[in-house]
Parts: structure tokens; sequence; C-alpha cells
């Protein structure tokens, strides 16, 4: 009897174990299914219009009950971090300093060809943008949401950057942390601010994350050998 709990206890830990190697080894390809997915779908009820629901929870959120004087400013700090001026500082450092071969060259091709995609988006889409609690002033279309989308390609090829050449473990999850947490603070703060749905946001994210993955994994090796 002991015999037989135990070999069951071995092939559920068996099954376990496959499963979470599996998801380890096919993680990439996972998340780029759920990103492309959710995007889909969030594009799908945009262009139906059927997608009040979640824009409503976060407008009740980050506007009615998460406006605060004091607030404002460190929101109109984050969402300048994808700024056209903040972001071209960044490229010149990344250019100066970032190791790698060419990495000022590929930082800014990657920041092209998001800021191309979203437009192309936008104009596809040309879902307008909140109307009546905006806190600064804002043009063109909403969805998907270009800061948000910048931020996840941009910040994101610098995480890439340094989880791929910095040597020091601590170092590398310090930055990584403080620029994912930079990322998730552009995108809400856009909505804060009143000037973009939390389904742009979600949306920009999602098809950022696509973008990065076949930049790093399938642009950037076209042109590099493989250390």
């Amino acid at each position: 009897m002991a015999d037989e709990k135990d070999g069951s206890r071995t092939r559920r830990g068996g099954f376990l174990g496959a499963l979470l190697q599996g998801i380890r080894d096919n993680f990439v390809v996972i998340l780029l299914s759920v990103a492309l997915l959710v995007f889909v779908y969030l594009l799908q009820n945009v262009m139906s219009g059927d997608i009040r629901r979640i824009d409503g929870i976060a407008y009740q959120l980050f506007v009615v009950r998460l406006r605060r004087d004091w607030l404002t400013p460190i929101m109109q700090s984050f969402t300048s971090l994808s700024s056209p001026a903040v972001l071209a500082v960044m490229l010149v450092v990344v250019a100066a300093f970032a190791p790698g071969r060419m990495p000022g060259r590929f930082a800014t091709a990657n920041l092209v060809g998001i800021v191309i995609l979203n437009f192309a988006l936008k104009e596809i889409v040309q879902r307008p943008r909140p109307e009546g609690f905006r806190l600064i002033s804002e043009s063109g279309y909403s969805f998907p949401s270009g800061h948000s989308m910048v931020a996840v390609a941009f910040y994101g090829f610098l995480i890439w950057l340094i989880l791929r050449y910095e040597k020091d473990a601590i170092l590398r999850r310090v930055w990584s942390l403080a620029l994912f947490f930079a990322v998730v603070m552009i995108g809400m703060s856009r909505v804060y601010l009143g000037v973009h749905y939390f389904s742009d946001v979600i949306a920009g994210y999602c098809v950022a994350a696509v973008w990065l993955v076949i930049f790093t994994r399938v642009i950037i090796p076209m042109f590099l050998p493989r250390d």
C-alpha cells in the first residue's frame, strides 16, 4: 500500500515537474500567445464599442478615488518618461554607455519601429480619447496608448540589455525591477491623467510585448552573430 502511494506521488511529481519545465522552456511562446490574444480581444471589443465595463472600473479607481493634488505631479513625471525629450536623452546614454554591439542603433530602430506601429494601429482603429476629465492636453487617437507601447518597447529593450550583459545578479534584479516599475507607472499615469482608457494601456502593453520579442529574437539576430 505504501509503495502504491509513493508511486502515485512520484507520478504526480513527475507530471508537475514536466509541466513546469515545459512552461519554462516555452515561456516566451506562451507570453507571446497570451499578449496577442488579449490584444485581439481588446481590439475586437473597442471596434464594436463594447468595452465600457473595464474602462469604467479603471475610471472609478484611477480618476475618482486615486486623484490627489500631491499625486498629480508625480504621475506627470512618470508619463514624461515616454516623452520625446526624455527618450532622446536616453538614446544618447544608451549609445554612449550600453554594452553590446551597436546598442544605440538597435535602440533607435526599436523606438522608430514601435512609433510607426502605434501610428498605424491608431489610424486603423481611430478611437477618440476620453473627454471631460483630462489633466493634461493630448492630441491624436487613443487606441492603443503610444506612451505604453513606447514604455514596453524601449525600457523593455533596456531590461533585455541588462539581463544579457550585466554579470552582477543583484544589479540585474534591481535595474530590471526598477525599469519594470517605470513601465507599469507610465501606463497607469495615462489613465490617471485622463488621456487614455485602461483598455488603451493594456492593448499597448500587449502589442509592444509582441513587438519586443520579435525585435530581440528575430530582427537583432539577423544583424548580429550569436555570442
